[in-house]
C-alpha cells in the first residue's frame, strides 16, 4: 500500500467511515498513532492532513500561525511538557482554581484572543487554561501523536499507522504499547511485512545508570 493510499485511508476513517460504522466521533473517541514524527506518515504530516479535513479553515476561522504550525479554534492539542505554573479553572459543581498542566494532557482550543495574545484550551478533564502566544511551544497538535507519547493513555478507537522507519523505532515493545492503547477497536494500517518485523524485533536499548549503586549507598 502506497503512502498516499495510507493517508487517504486514515483521513476517510477519521472523517466519516468510523462515524457511519459505529457512530465514533473523532474528537472524543478516536486517536491516530504512528512510530515517528517525520515523513509522509509521521505526526507532522498527518496532523496537517487531519486538521485540513476535520477542522478546515473557513471565513470565520479564528487561528494563529506560529512558525509552520497553524493553531485554530477546534483543534485537538496535547501538552508536551510539564508546566507547574500555568493557572487553570474548572467548574465542577463549584468553581475551582489551581495550577499545573502536565505532559500528555489533551484538550481542544476553544478561543483565540489576538488582543491579549492568548489561546484558550479546554482539557479533557474540563480544566480551562489560557496560553500566551509565546508559550505555544508547549502544545502540539494531537490529531496524530507518536506511540511513545500515547503511553499512559487509552482511547476507544486507535488507528496505528505503520510505515518504513528506523529499526530502533519498529520494535515489539512499541507495537505492544500501541495495541494496548485501544479500549474498543484497533485498526492497523500499513505493510504486513512491517508488522512481522516489529513482532520479531525484540531489541530494546539497555539503559546504564548508577541508580543501583546510589541506592546501596
Amino acid at each position: 500500500m502506497s503512502q498516499e493510499k495510507i493517508q487517504y485511508n486514515v483521513v476517510s476513517l477519521c472523517k466519516e467511515r468510523l462515524k457511519k460504522y459505529g457512530d465514533y466521533n473523532f474528537f472524543s473517541d478516536i486517536q491516530v498513532l504512528t512510530p515517528t514524527k517525520k515523513g509522509a506518515l509521521g505526526t507532522k504530516e498527518l496532523n496537517k492532513l487531519l486538521q485540513q479535513s476535520l477542522n478546515p479553515e473557513h471565513e470565520f476561522s479564528k487561528q494563529k500561525q506560529i512558525g509552520d504550525r497553524v493553531f485554530r479554534v477546534g483543534d485537538r492539542v496535547m501538552q508536551i511538557k510539564n508546566n507547574y505554573d500555568i493557572m487553570w479553572e474548572k467548574k465542577d459543581g463549584e468553581q475551582k482554581f489551581g495550577s499545573g498542566i502536565f505532559n500528555g494532557e489533551f484538550g481542544i482550543i476553544s478561543n483565540i484572543n489576538e488582543e491579549e495574545k492568548q489561546i484558550k484550551v479546554v482539557f479533557d478533564d474540563e480544566k480551562v487554561a489560557w496560553y500566551q502566544f509565546q508559550d505555544l511551544e508547549q502544545l502540539e497538535h494531537a490529531y496524530a501523536i507518536t506511540i511513545h507519547k500515547s503511553q499512559g493513555s487509552e482511547f476507544d478507537v486507535v488507528l496505528i499507522v505503520l510505515s518504513q522507519s528506523a529499526p530502533m523505532l519498529l520494535t515489539r515493545n512499541l507495537l505492544y504499547t500501541g495495541i494496548t492503547r485501544a479500549k474498543k477497536m484497533l485498526i492497523v494500517i500499513g505493510s504486513k511485512n512491517i508488522i512481522e518485523f516489529m513482532i520479531k524485533n525484540t531489541d530494546s536499548k539497555k539503559r546504564n545508570t548508577g541508580l543501583k549503586y546510589k541506592l546501596y549507598e
